[in-house]
């Protein structure tokens, strides 16, 4: 499975890589990692088959990971994407606004790849 993770933060990178090295080694989860929305929406746009699923941190400058999640049902041809999202705050109107806009889950952060792992392996 395809997974693009979108997140400001770049050590946010290293975390998954080092979190997800056996799923990776046995050929489960390939990784793609973007730094912001915008250049999230031009891989997407580029690599339109390549994505099946999209792990966005919400609150990112630029371009929100909401505002990401509404170019995609706007400017994404079907099959359309499978979007998480990703947060540091725990506010009900954060996650019922990612819910409504099309978001599969949101995740709360400290992230919990565990229940990150589980998730995804249901999908698989």
């Amino acid at each position: 499975m395809r997974i693009l993770v979108v997140d400001d933060e770049h050590d946010v990178s290293t975390l998954f890589l080092q979190r997800f090295r056996r799923e990776i080694r046995d050929g489960l989860f390939e990784f793609s990692f973007c730094f912001s929305g915008e250049d999230a929406l031009d891989y997407i746009k580029t690599n339109a088959q390549e994505a099946i699923l999209i792990l966005s941190d919400i609150n990112m400058p630029g371009m929100t990971g909401i505002e990401l999640l509404c170019k995609i049902n706007e400017e994404i041809p079907q099959p359309k994407p499978i979007v998480m999202m990703i947060t540091a705050y725990d506010d009900k109107s954060t996650r019922d606004q990612a819910i409504q806009n099309g978001a599969e889950e949101v995740f709360n952060k400290p992230l919990d790849f565990q229940v990150i792992k589980d998730k995804l392996l249901q999908l698989k």
